[in-house]
């Protein structure tokens, strides 16, 4: 059921599904809650699952210019808050994993478990940086060129065929996203901090799902972080978007996490 709130004057909007132990699903960059919809069926049989649209996305509004992990968290915060929830699970895609990392930081007696996908608890490196304040200074000149050309980077060369019709609608619904929120993101991705201690210094389950063809982040490194961390992992053959890429893979993968949590 789709619910919402106001955080600080922005609309913040969520849904609630399901009964049993609950997990937060966080979205991606350009995404928003409706990326599940082929995860949510599976996991809310046995489990409640909470999906929020992190601002500036899908039907949350934006705060600022500056959207930093740390602020995404609070409006996770604030609808655990509402919903009157203890503790959860965190799963966060991409961008969401690192709003995941946040809120563990804020909140660790909260978290029971929390699953990295295709995240990273490392830093940006230099050139991501870069390309990130690059991107922001030209979005605005070309938004629409921008958002399906960096989507479509994130699916392999097999992918952008095989999943053509998912690909397609998973960039009309990164359309939407307004500039804002857009140029919001990226600066709060690129100042965030290295968050290596919030898997190596609590005690709750952690779990990272990696690509072997992810164009964003380098397979050898996130092994390297996955045993730094002593973090299980699961990998998939594909790229960046194993919602779309390994659909039943994923479902199994989380259904696993959530029963061991």
């Amino acid at each position: 059921m789709q619910k919402s709130l106001t955080f600080k004057n922005a609309n913040i909007s969520f849904s609630d599904t399901g009964k049993g132990p609950v997990a937060v699903l966080i979205h991606g960059f350009l995404e928003n809650a409706t990326m599940w919809k082929n995860v949510l069926p599976a996991l809310s049989k046995r489990n409640r699952i909470i999906t929020i649209d992190l601002l500036g996305h899908g039907k949350t509004d934006c705060l600022g210019y500056v959207h930093t992990m740390e602020l995404f968290a609070e409006t996770i915060t604030a609808v655990l808050k509402q919903l009157r929830i203890r503790k959860c699970v965190l799963i966060g895609h991409s961008l969401g994993g690192y709003v995941a990392l946040a809120f563990a930081e804020q909140h660790p007696q909260k978290v029971k478990g929390l699953c990295l996908i295709n995240a990273t608890s490392n830093e940006d490196t230099a050139e991501r940086k870069t390309l990130r304040l690059r991107a922001n200074k030209i979005i605005a000149k070309n938004f629409i060129n921008m958002v399906r050309m960096s989507f479509t980077n994130l699916f392999g060369q097999v992918s952008k065929t095989v999943f053509k019709e998912e690909m397609e609608l998973a960039i009309s619904e990164a359309l939407k996203t307004p500039l804002q929120g857009y140029i919001a993101a990226q600066e709060g991705m690129r100042i965030r901090a290295n968050k290596n201690h919030i898997l190596t210094e609590n005690s709750f389950k952690k779990l990272l799902i990696i690509g072997e063809k992810d164009p964003v982040l380098d397979f050898e490194t996130s092994l390297k972080e996955a045993e730094k961390t002593n973090s299980a992992i699961v990998v998939f053959s594909n790229g960046h978007m194993p919602h779309i890429e390994n659909k039943l893979a994923l479902n199994d993968a989380l259904l696993s996490f959530l029963k061991n949590c």
